[in-house]
């Protein structure tokens, strides 16, 4: 693992050295305003947080890793696979104002100054750079969402889009819930097994009553499918650290939200 923990003036967040030629960042729930239960960066929109905090914690954040929250553009999920090309017309949905959009689990931009913004306590969040075409995307990918492979239709739509060559892209996968602790029954592993077949297999444990689901091991596999070659997977476990991770399925709906953040 090649991630970097960053703390400053108590907001801690991680970066990846596969994407050091482009702003990013992962977030923790550390360094915010917020109070309990979303204590304290919390970054989610429409769970309950004073809008005024979230808005604070975005402009903390923000500030961290040197972009503009007033052109950030959050992602509307819903497990899907839809991917949204974003342009100078997004800035500000999701914060500033109503996103007109319904369901949007990835984004892609080729513009400068445009955050992408995609949403995380527990799933898959991927971050994607092409420092040649100059070009990045974000995603979110739960298990449907694992299984639908919306990273690589998020990489087909950079190189529908941007003319970018999958081998040039770069990518990381951040802290999510690790196999250790994303424990479920026979419905996944079949809708993992219908969409990448036996290549799956290595990715999934059984442990005599539930499945053990490597979903980070699995994002990669279809981003080396897609031909990206330089992948970064965090190790961090979302469940097994509520000390600096929300996760949902250790502490159900009464949380704030990580995000995973990217711009040219």
């Amino acid at each position: 693992m090649s991630f970097q923990t960053h703390e400053e003036n108590g907001l801690v967040f991680l970066t990846s050295d596969i994407l050091s030629g482009v702003r990013h960042s992962f977030s923790t729930r550390r360094g915010g305003v917020s109070l309990p239960p979303w204590d304290t960066l919390n970054l989610g929109v429409g769970r309950g947080d004073d809008p005024d905090h979230v808005r604070e914690n975005y402009r903390r954040f923000c500030a961290a890793i040197g972009t503009d929250p007033d052109r950030c553009v959050l992602s509307k999920q819903i497990h899907e696979d839809n991917v949204r090309l974003v342009t100078e017309a997004d800035c500000g949905k999701g914060l500033l104002r109503e996103r007109d959009y319904t369901s949007v689990d990835a984004m892609i931009c080729d513009t400068p100054g445009i955050p992408l913004v995609v949403f995380s306590a527990d799933c898959n969040v991927i971050l994607l750079h092409d420092p040649v075409r100059r070009a990045i995307g974000a995603a979110h990918a739960g298990w449907r969402g694992t299984a639908l492979g919306i990273v690589a239709k998020t990489v087909r739509a950079m190189v529908d889009s941007f003319g970018c060559d999958p081998a040039h892209i770069r990518s990381a996968i951040g802290p999510s819930i690790a196999q250790c602790c994303f424990e479920t029954d026979g419905d996944v592993p079949t809708a993992l097994r219908a969409a990448l077949g036996d290549g799956v297999e290595p990715y999934m444990a059984w442990n005599g009553r539930k499945w053990h689901i490597d979903l980070k091991g699995i994002n990669a596999l279809w981003l080396r499918r897609a031909g990206v070659e330089q992948v970064d997977i965090c190790d961090h476990c979302t469940a097994c650290h509520p000390e600096l991770y929300w996760s949902h399925r250790k502490m159900g709906g009464a949380r704030g939200s990580q995000i995973a953040m990217i711009s040219l």
